[in-house]
């Protein structure tokens, strides 16, 4: 496996001012470390989990066991989760198998996977619509088992499933959730649904290579095996404290100097491949809830935070780029590129008899796609744009896991440089419980009336 990280462009002596000096990067070198140091304390205590998940081997032969008794059953893996819960299993469906409209057909040897992170009617009811309950096997996954958007799809979706198949409808569902908190825990219990823990220690955005992940990717078909394997791969990697060999920490260096002495508030996910196109979503709530913040540690306000951006290339250079090379200088952008793709697609090398296309045949897109993503980095530089790049060899099972690594280890480290803790999301909590109190939850009072107050002072 092998997954690189180079901050060149992020020089200055590439973009001049806008950059970051070698010796910027000398003097910050010792308090990555120490904040990788602090990190590994932490979850050495417990506190933090994510780094021990690819070593749990047996949850990974439980959920295989699992999805072994029950494949050729369905062809439908139907995911109910919001947020954490839900794009996990997109960033890793989408990675290996493709984006949805161009994966293969579906079938019970090739499932297709329906994901559930909205509450429009109009999405949830024509998922229904799309899928057969005789055929769907329904994963929900709440950690807290509470989230209202995933309760309220839950019960239509189990209304839907027991229409059809009546008691065998418990057969139909797996429960993610905490073991010994919330109430979708006992309610599988009671229900006889197969259930699946994640551990206490491991919040939504970091749980990918959890059950939450690791049950919907093996439904699907894919080897949990071999994606867990490249993130125990990466961990051991991240946890050196040489950043000449620990792509996280020379990558967490990069972006804190960049952000921190450049005033880089926005950082730019340029996947140049369709199938990473999932995983820039994952990595957009794993920013954005890990690193902004209100408080840091100290209990200071901060209002700390860089705004992720997902872009795609070569899409979004015919929608973005403009703005990306005239306007306000104030994002870095971070280009994802697979080495080699398992098929280059081949340009037919018949000319037609025109200049501006007779270059292009017997070349591939590959190629073209590659020349695009360098083309924008050199135009960005000579701009005055930082750029960094993140180049994996392919994407299989192993790359894929440590690419999900990687990203949650720099995550970690930049939030202890940062002096925050990128483990809470105390800004999420108050939507919720008035999301509760506007529902009509028990014990919400206090928040139905602040919830009234804030009518009040829109109505004048």
């Amino acid at each position: 496996m092998s997954i690189r990280f180079d901050g060149t462009n992020l020089l200055d002596r590439m973009v001049g001012a806008h950059g970051i000096s070698p010796r910027d990067i000398a003097e910050g070198e010792p308090a990555a470390v120490a904040a990788l140091g602090r990190f590994h304390a932490r979850v050495e205590a417990g506190d933090y989990g994510f780094p021990h998940l690819p070593f749990d081997d047996a949850t990974v032969k439980e959920i295989r066991r699992y999805a072994d008794s029950v494949r050729g059953g369905f062809d439908t893996v139907c995911v109910v989760g919001i947020g954490g819960s839900a794009l996990g299993a997109w960033a890793l469906d989408c990675a290996l198998r493709g984006p949805h409209p161009v994966q293969p057909a579906f079938t019970v040897k090739n499932p297709r996977l329906v994901i559930l992170d909205n509450v429009d009617p109009s999405f949830v009811l024509g998922a229904l619509d799309s899928m057969n309950p005789k055929k769907t096997l329904v994963v929900v996954i709440a950690k807290s088992g509470a989230t209202a958007e995933t309760v309220a799809a839950f019960l239509i979706v189990r209304e839907w499933l027991e229409k059809a198949l009546g008691r065998k409808a418990s057969g139909r569902i797996v429960a993610v959730t905490s073991e010994n908190r919330g109430d979708l825990k006992p309610l599988a219990v009671r229900e006889g649904y197969t259930t699946f823990h994640l551990p206490e220690n491991v919040g939504g955005r970091f749980s990918v290579l959890s059950a939450v992940g690791l049950v919907p990717a093996a439904l699907a078909g894919f080897d949990i095996r071999k994606i867990c394997r490249g993130a125990a791969a990466m961990t051991s990697v991240c946890w050196k404290p040489e950043r000449a060999v620990n792509p996280a920490l020379d990558a967490a260096i990069h972006h804190w100097l960049v952000w921190t002495l450049r005033g880089k508030n926005i950082q730019v996910a340029f996947p140049y491949a369709n199938r990473l196109w999932g995983l820039a979503f994952w990595f957009r709530q794993l920013w954005a809830e890990s690193l902004g913040k209100k408080h840091d540690r100290a209990g200071n306000v901060v209002h700390v935070g860089q705004t992720p951006v997902a872009a795609l290339g070569t899409t979004d250079q015919h929608s973005q780029v403009q703005l990306y090379m005239e306007g306000p200088n104030d994002k870095v952008y971070s280009f994802w590129t697979v080495k080699k793709f398992a098929k280059p697609g081949r340009i037919p090398k018949g000319k037609v008899g025109f200049e501006s296309m007779d270059y292009l045949p017997g070349q591939t897109l590959e190629r073209l796609l590659d020349a695009e993503r360098r083309a924008t980095a050199a135009a960005l530089t000579e701009a005055s744009r930082p750029n960094c790049v993140y180049e994996v060899d392919k994407l299989d099972e192993e790359h894929v896991g440590g690419l999900l690594q990687l990203f949650e280890f720099q995550t970690a480290i930049l939030g202890e440089l940062l002096d925050i803790d990128a483990f809470d999301q105390e800004g999420v909590e108050l939507g919720k419980k008035f999301t509760f109190a506007l529902m009509g939850r028990k014990g919400q009072q206090e928040h139905v009336e602040r919830f009234q107050a804030y009518e009040r002072r829109r109505s004048g």
